[in-house]
């Protein structure tokens, strides 16, 4: 092929999986992106052309343009590519002609997505099927967050955040929950929920639709659908559900009965029970593709995790430090209730908010998220594009957390000063987490360092 595609913003984590697919395709690929990182260059090393900035001159030559949707109409080059009459094309419908002539798993839902099309882009490697997989986090096992594969499979990370997920048609849809999320972008959790609707609607009718049970609003929504469906959850009301749950650390062992007849005990490297959910829904799309029960077995035994999910940065007997992407009141509180697990003498959580709306809209969650922390670091919100809304600050969360717990440990400190504070308070027995979307894995990385040395 000979055209050429050019990526605005390709370094993001999915902006990058397209341009992988591109290139394995033959494609020319070019992109930019506002500063350089490991993602670009491993696009460089794949054969991309990259410009670090934004310059209209980038697009120069290019018969299509992709971008995300954190890319405004102001952009350089996304007004160069409009006058220039190239082909613009939004993230999310790239990587549904991508999907062309596969059979599709598409993964959605506010919590629990990148871990779950991990699970099930690991389960369909390891049974041999060749998917291509796009997901939103480093799979560990493979280090990467995209794989080609010349077999009928592609399996997908589907976006709500900006609606893009209804850009797909996916054979097999799984969805972990729907929470308050993205509000910025929907108005309202009615609106929200509207857009779950139409995505469960858009799986074709030869296909089926997985679902957790345990989400009431996900059980309504589903209540009427014609769809063919298959719920997991963590009660037996599902049609796949756990039964003798043993947890040690941050793994767990359990017996799964699939509509009321048991099937197998499964070992499952990950920690909490919101990760044996999510567990249970590859596994109900491994019994439904007829993959061997040994072979999924295998792969949640040796699942590595997808990266800043719960992710060891360092770990001895003295001290234990952990790195997760949780950036919603029901992710922190299911990753410090899967960290509370692991016994240690005290929990040091670092959370760094994330946008100034979920910040606005969640107050009240957040001020109640943090029980299982012993001591809470609060840090400055990462705007993540957006503008300052008056009196929405690390501040604010501050007083809302320490209105709801008085005797809980609450600091708030700047970015450079967390790494000496901790060093400064930590005891024998310690485990710290930082928490957030985002840039906050960067103090893990050097604290890491630091204690290494």
């Amino acid at each position: 092929m000979n055209k050429r595609v050019h990526l605005i913003g390709i370094g993001g984590i999915g902006m990058s999986a397209i341009a992988h697919l591109l290139l394995k395709q033959g494609v020319k690929v070019s992109g930019s992106d506002v500063k350089s990182s490991r993602i670009i260059d491993g696009l460089k090393s794949a054969g991309a052309n990259i410009f670090i900035g934004h310059e209209a001159s980038n697009v120069n030559g290019s018969d299509v343009v992709v971008y995300s949707s954190a890319i405004k109409a102001d952009n350089p080059e996304y007004a160069r590519a409009k006058e220039s009459g190239a082909i613009l094309v939004r993230r999310a419908q790239a990587l549904a002609e991508l999907m062309q002539d596969r059979v599709v798993i598409a993964v959605a839902g506010s919590h629990g997505k990148t871990t779950t099309s991990s699970l099930c882009s690991l389960m369909l490697i390891d049974a041999g099927l060749r998917p291509t997989i796009a997901v939103g986090g480093i799979l560990k096992n493979i280090a990467a967050n995209v794989y080609f594969g010349d077999g009928d499979y592609f399996v997908a990370e589907a976006d709500e955040s900006d609606g893009s997920f209804l850009d797909y048609k996916p054979t097999y849809s799984i969805i972990t929950n729907i929470d308050h999320e993205h509000l910025d972008y929907y108005g309202d959790f009615k609106s929200e929920v509207k857009a779950f609707g139409a995505f469960i609607n858009n799986t074709l009718e030869q296909g089926c639709v997985f679902y957790c049970a345990d989400d009431l609003v996900l059980r309504d929504l589903l209540k009427n659908s014609s769809k063919r469906k298959i719920m997991f959850g963590l009660k037996d009301y599902a049609d796949i559900y756990p039964v003798n749950i043993r947890t040690q650390g941050l793994s767990s062992e359990f017996d799964v009965f699939y509509r009321n007849k048991f099937i197998d005990t499964f070992n499952l490297s990950l920690g909490g029970e919101h990760n044996i959910s999510n567990a249970l829904a590859a596994i109900a799309l491994g019994l439904e593709l007829d993959i061997d029960t040994g072979s999924i077995k295998n792969t949640l035994l040796n699942f590595k995790g997808a990266g800043r999910r719960l992710e060891i940065k360092f770990n001895d007997n003295d001290f234990m430090l952990l790195d997760d992407y949780a950036h919603h009141p029901t992710e922190i509180k299911a990753s410090l209730g899967a960290l509370k697990n692991l016994g240690r003498k005290r929990i040091i959580a670092v959370f760094q908010p994330h946008r100034y709306s979920r910040t606005q809209n969640l107050l009240d969650e957040f001020a109640s998220c943090f029980a299982h922390a012993d001591y809470l670091i609060l840090t400055d919100i990462y705007p993540a594009g957006e503008p300052v809304i008056p009196g929405v600050d690390a501040q604010l969360l501050f007083e809302r957390v320490k209105k709801y717990a008085p005797s809980k440990k609450v600091v708030y400190l700047p970015k450079e000063d967390i790494i000496a504070h901790i060093l400064k308070i930590r005891q024998p027995h310690d485990l710290a987490v930082t928490l957030g979307a985002g840039d906050i894995s960067r103090i893990s990385d050097e604290l890491a360092q630091r204690i290494k040395q």
